[in-house]
This record gives structure tokens, C-alpha cells and sequence, in this order.
């Protein structure tokens, strides 16, 4: 396998060991098009510099390079039959054919667009370019001017094309959320799929019995062809006749079925993800009890981020003053020391400032009352002072910094 990416480097791995076998350094930007030639000896590899590059696959050298793309190149195809035919697609809204034989480009189309995804009939002598919401077929032997075929059937960017393995059907996918699959005799659309998100990707298995899609949400989607039954008795079954009636719902057999079923390597297990439940401080604070809310996020040893966010929310809701008045000497000591201990952190001064003044404002007429709250008002105090002389100490070396620089500059 071959592959690029943002590193700069193309790179061939082994897949039943997973090693590296080539490591191929030239382009100066992320590498998004990498395949092999047609003989299999051969790497081609396209990227944000402009440039294509040809490497050898035997000696991890460069052969050659066709750098007369004025921006990203991000569409690439080799024809099946000829290893020495290079199309690619680029963002300066041209398909440029190469021909690793010549030092120049042989052939350049201006699809229009900035150009996404490009595919090469076998025999090299038809190709089809996507760019903007338009796809275009080109005859390698026609006008270079005007396509063969130019029709626009998604809403959105045509992001990615593929062939089916006959090469009698082409397979787009779009922004728009659309897969639309024609015909290529006359590039009318035969089926067109909905999904839930932007498509980035299609391809079909060699088979044509699965569709895969690559979406912008991060889900890929794998839709199956459903095949006739070969076995009479197994379709006359799947009809419900035969012995085996289908189970009515609600009875047991309609419970139970499926019970005996054995996966096998073409079933797809649909793994179900539980539903991450709310802690107990969230599920206060949606019921709109503020105090015991507060009293929830500093139980069990909770992390200082827990508690700043629980206070974020008070602050947000206009419930901070609900949510700490009415204490006694144990429900507000454990505030005031994470107060004390967390106010010179510069992600939680701010809050905490805030915070601390509004427990003056409930607390101030009743201090002096318990000796405990009065060591963590005394505290806070002392850490504050410490933080006011230490910034002060900053801002003196500072000005002696600057003097010296300023010195140095004369």
C-alpha cells in the first residue's frame, strides 16, 4: 500500500507486516494522491505544492517531475493498460495529461472549477473530471475546448467518482449528501442514494455487491446488494411457505427467532453504546437546585476543573447567590478553601474573584462568629497579599528588563 499525507512523505507499506518499506522525500507540502502505475513498479504521488512526482519503486529514487499546475493538486488516475500516462486534476481548474515520456504536459482541459476527482477508462482514451457541481467527460482524441459530455446533477461540490467493475457505471458523491450512480452510455442517473452527512469518498467492492461511503460526520456507511436465493427451498421459505411459516408478532416463536443463528464472517455486529449518564451535580442543575448542586460537585474528592465548571454554570444561571447563601460553618469551608488554594491560577482567578466577593457580601455582617471560617477568610487573605507582592515584584523586574533593553538598543 501506498499512501501520503501532511508529513510531506510518501510511503509504501507492507500490509501483512505493516512495515515501511519506502520512505520517498521531496514534496514540500501535504501529499494527497498516491497510487501505482499500471505495471505495479512504479509510485505516483500528488501534492499541495503543484507538483507530481514519479518514483521508482525499486531503488526509492525520484524519475521524474511535472510541476506546471498552478495550485493544489488533489485528483489523480493511471489508465490500466498504459504505465506511462499520468491525469491529474487540479484547484487551477485544469486536467493535465502527462506522459512520463515527455518533459511537458500533453494534453490540458479547463473543467471550470476547481477540480476534485478525476477516473481514466482502461484504454486511456476517455477520462472524466469533477469539479464545482458539474462532472465532464473528455475524449483524449476530441476537442480539448469542449467536453464529450458535461451535466450537473448534484447541488453541491462533486467531492469523489468511482467505476463499477465493468466500468458501465459511474458513481459520484457530493456535499449535497447524494450518491448518484449513472449509466455510462448516456450519463443519465439510474439510482441516486440520501445519506445523512457530506460525502467525501465512494467506492464499489470488485463484486459490485457493496457500496462504501465516506462521509465529513466521520461514519462509514456499507450498503450491501441484496442477491436472489439460489435454493428453491430457501426462497419458498423466505416467501413463508413450505414448513417454515413466518412467526406472527407477539408470539413466542416471533421472541425467540434468531436464537440459533451462528454469525459468520459476512454478518456485521451492530454494537450498541450505552447512553452516558449525567452526575449527580448535572442532573441538580437541571432540576434548578442550585445549592445541593454545588454541594454535589465538591463530594468525593471531585477534580478542580468539576467544581470551576459547576460555578461557571451558577454564575451563567444567576444562581451563584442562591447557591451559597444559607450556609453554616461545614457547607462553606470547603468553598472557601478551594477559593484559597485555586484563586492565583490564572484559568479560575477571574471566576473565583467574583465568587469570593459574593460570600463577603452574605458572610461579611456574621465574621468573627466562628473561628474556623475565620482562619479560611484569614487565609484567603494571606494567599492574596503573597499573590499582590509577587506581581509587584514582576512588574519592578519588568521595568529593570526594559531599561536594560532599551540600554542595549542605544
Amino acid at each position: 500500500m501506498v499512501a501520503g499525507g501532511e508529513t510531506k512523505i510518501v510511503q509504501v507499506f507492507d500490509l501483512s507486516s505493516r512495515a515501511i518499506l519506502r520512505n520517498y522525500k521531496g514534496h514540500t507540502r501535504a501529499v494527497h494522491r498516491t497510487m501505482f502505475t499500471a505495471s505495479g513498479k512504479q509510485v505516483v504521488s500528488c501534492s499541495d505544492d503543484a507538483t507530481v512526482k514519479l518514483w521508482d519503486l525499486t531503488n526509492e529514487t525520484e524519475i521524474s517531475q511535472f510541476d506546471e499546475h498552478q495550485d493544489y493538486i488533489r485528483a489523480c488516475a493511471v489508465p490500466a493498460t498504459a504505465d506511462h500516462l499520468i491525469l491529474t486534476g487540479s484547484y487551477d481548474h485544469t486536467v493535465r495529461l502527462w506522459d512520463t515520456r515527455a518533459p511537458k504536459c500533453v494534453m490540458s482541459m479547463d473543467h471550470g472549477a476547481p477540480i476534485e476527482s478525476v477516473l481514466m477508462f482502461p484504454r486511456g482514451n476517455t477520462f472524466i473530471s469533477a469539479g464545482g457541481n458539474s462532472i465532464k467527460v473528455w475524449d483524449v482524441l476530441g476537442s480539448k475546448s469542449r467536453p464529450m459530455y458535461s451535466f450537473s446533477s448534484h447541488q453541491k461540490t462533486v467531492t469523489c467518482l468511482a467505476f463499477d467493475s465493468e466500468h458501465t457505471r459511474l458513481i459520484s458523491g457530493s456535499l449535497d449528501h447524494q450518491v448518484k450512480i449513472y449509466d455510462v452510455k448516456d450519463y443519465k442517473v439510474v439510482h441516486s442514494i440520501k445519506y445523512s452527512g457530506p460525502v467525501l469518498s465512494v467506492a464499489l467492492s470488485p463484486q459490485s455487491t457493496h457500496l462504501a461511503v465516506g462521509m465529513a460526520t466521520g461514519v462509514l456507511a456499507i450498503r450491501r446488494k441484496p442477491t436472489a436465493a439460489k435454493d428453491p427451498a430457501a426462497a419458498s421459505a423466505k416467501r413463508g411457505g413450505g414448513n417454515r411459516h413466518k412467526p406472527s408478532p407477539g408470539t413466542y416463536r416471533f421472541f425467540v427467532r434468531g436464537h440459533d443463528h451462528k454469525a459468520t464472517k459476512i454478518d456485521f455486529q451492530v454494537v450498541s453504546r450505552k447512553k452516558k449518564r449525567l452526575q449527580l451535580y448535572d442532573k441538580l442543575l437541571k432540576r434548578f437546585k442550585y445549592y445541593d448542586a454545588l454541594d454535589a460537585a465538591f463530594a468525593g474528592n471531585r477534580k478542580p476543573v468539576v467544581i470551576f465548571s459547576v460555578l461557571y454554570e451558577l454564575v451563567q444561571r444567576n444562581g451563584l447567590k442562591q447557591a451559597l447563601s444559607d450556609r453554616n460553618e461545614k457547607t462553606l469551608k470547603p468553598i472557601l478553601a478551594y477559593i484559597s488554594k485555586h484563586i492565583a491560577n490564572p484559568r479560575y482567578t477571574s471566576l473565583l474573584i467574583d465568587v469570593g466577593n459574593q460570600i463577603l457580601d452574605l458572610y461579611g455582617p456574621v465574621m468573627g462568629q466562628s473561628p474556623a471560617i475565620d482562619e479560611c477568610f484569614m487565609k484567603l487573605h494571606r494567599k492574596l497579599r503573597a499573590e499582590v507582592d509577587f506581581q509587584q515584584r514582576l512588574l519592578e523586574l519588568m521595568g529593570s528588563l526594559d531599561l536594560l533593553l532599551s540600554a542595549g538598543d542605544k
